[in-house]
């Protein structure tokens, strides 16, 4: 009745053989599966981990082998595949259980799907390719001094910049009302200026003749200094007090220089009274300014202030994507990889890609490994020192970083899951504690020192040649 029934429906100059129809609706089935499994995955994930190592994901099978689902996962690359693997096994696995309402196994493969080499092929859209006015928003970008590249729609977000992301997001839907003033503080090339350009950008892009500027404390300092010097300071005045959005850069620079300070008070006191948007950036939150006035300080505390972390593997990735794009440097994604596991800021990432994009242009050849590898130099672990740490901060910082127990470390448990963290223990006792190897197997559940130096020997070989290892040990000591 069912072979008839699938017969019937095919056009009678069309017939299909019968397992090829089967395959087509099971190829369907396992696009649609996969495409409900993203989705829950999107959910769990931040924005920067799902684009990273799941977009370029596809399930290539699913068999069912005596009432146990087998599921074959392909991966684009083999460094994807490995930390998928490594961290996000157990969620997937969950989620396709739940899914297909059956237990579940997965094998993972290196194998990109059509979908996505036919994604790669697509060119970057050109930056105003929306705007039908995009002359009058060129040219007022331009006279209130925000790049053209920092926008909201290039800013990679992950949990290191999520919250300052989010804030940002809410001034320009309440502009002078959201949060007023916003301070954004952080470390060098985390995206502080960006984040505040992209505020600017956007005000601009619904309004052209938004009175904006964006300047730096360094630049503001000079603009007082010559006002006075020139006998010209309400011409300076005007050129602050009558904007709908002040955006300053580095604020922490004037500190200390108290002619500036008292004009940037009554500029701030009149901005915000006349319902004027007030974003700064700073390197310290204002509490840790020196020398910052006290009044100065209460206001910008009376204000939200929100921070941005360095950026993670994830985020880092993400970000080579975008650059790379706005470059026009077809990279792929072992090269992104690479790239993000060696160089730590963003800015250090653009700066690399430009000398990529020269190398690559003069030869007129493609980016490959050994360009990049070439280009990184020999890039070691080994850049941040626990100098002050001690053996149980180590275990701790292990024990969070991989989500296991102290005693599963500290235990006889030989899986590969529980081993590798418990070598890296090892190593990083020996290698930024120097302590004995006796000690270490002391310490870690009563080893044999033979064991410790084949542990050490073992991650110290792997730090060369494996970026995932590299990439977790710098996460490891960043916790502590």
């Amino acid at each position: 009745m069912w072979i008839t029934f699938l017969l019937c429906i095919c056009p009678s100059n069309s017939l299909l053989p019968f397992n090829i129809i089967v395959d087509s609706m099971n190829e369907l089935n396992t696009k649609k599966i996969w495409h409900d499994v993203l989705e829950t995955i999107k959910i769990n994930v931040s924005p920067a981990n799902f684009t990273t190592w799941f977009k370029q994901t596809h399930l290539i099978s699913l068999k069912n082998q005596d009432g146990r689902y087998i599921a074959e996962i392909g991966c684009s690359s083999p460094f994807t595949k490995n930390t998928i693997e490594t961290r996000y096994f157990g969620l997937i696995q969950d989620n396709l259980t739940k899914s297909l309402n059956s237990s579940c196994d997965l094998i993972f493969t290196v194998k990109s799907s059509s979908e996505y080499e036919g994604d790669k092929e697509k060119k970057p859209t050109p930056l105003f390719e929306n705007y039908p006015d995009k002359e009058n928003l060129f040219d007022s970008l331009i006279r209130a001094g925000i790049r053209i590249g920092f926008t909201f729609e290039n800013f990679a977000v992950s949990s290191s910049n999520q919250m300052a992301w989010a804030a940002a997001e809410a001034v320009t839907k309440n502009i002078g009302k959201a949060y007023n003033p916003l301070f954004i503080w952080g470390g060098v090339g985390v995206g502080k200026t960006h984040l505040m350009s992209a505020v600017g950008h956007r005000a601009l892009e619904q309004d052209p003749n938004t009175p904006v500027l964006f300047c730096t404390g360094e630049q503001f300092t000079n603009d007082i200094v010559e006002g006075i010097r020139n006998k010209n300071t309400p011409a300076v005045r005007n050129k602050y007090r009558k904007l709908k959005i002040l955006l300053i850069d580095d604020i922490q620079f004037i500190a200390g220089k108290d002619a500036v300070q008292e004009e940037f008070f009554h500029t701030f006191n009149a901005l915000v009274f006349a319902g004027a948007q007030i974003i700064l950036t700073s390197d310290k939150p204002p509490s840790d300014i020196p020398k910052l006035e006290e009044r100065l300080r209460s206001r910008f505390e009376a204000g939200l202030i929100v921070d941005i972390a360095p950026p993670d593997f994830e985020l880092r990735c993400a970000i080579t994507q975008i650059k790379a794009q706005e470059k026009n440097i077809p990279l792929e994604m072992d090269l992104i990889h690479l790239i993000a596991g060696n160089l730590e800021s963003a800015r250090k990432i653009e700066g690399f890609l430009t000398k990529l994009l020269s190398e690559t242009t003069t030869k007129k050849i493609s980016p490959t490994k050994e360009i990049v590898e070439n280009l990184l130099g020999k890039k070691g672990e080994n850049d941040i020192k626990l100098l002050k740490a001690t053996p149980n901060d180590i275990l701790s910082a292990v024990s969070k970083y991989y989500s296991l127990g102290k005693r599963s470390l500290l235990g006889n448990i030989r899986a590969r899951s529980i081993a590798r963290p418990r070598q890296i223990l090892m190593y990083l006792l020996r290698k930024e504690l120097s302590l004995p190897y006796k000690e270490i197997g002391r310490l870690i559940g009563g080893r044999d020192h033979t064991t410790v130096m084949h542990a050490v020997e073992k991650i110290t070989n792997l730090v060369s040649t494996s970026m995932q290892v590299r990439e977790d040990l710098r996460g490891i000591k960043n916790m502590i």
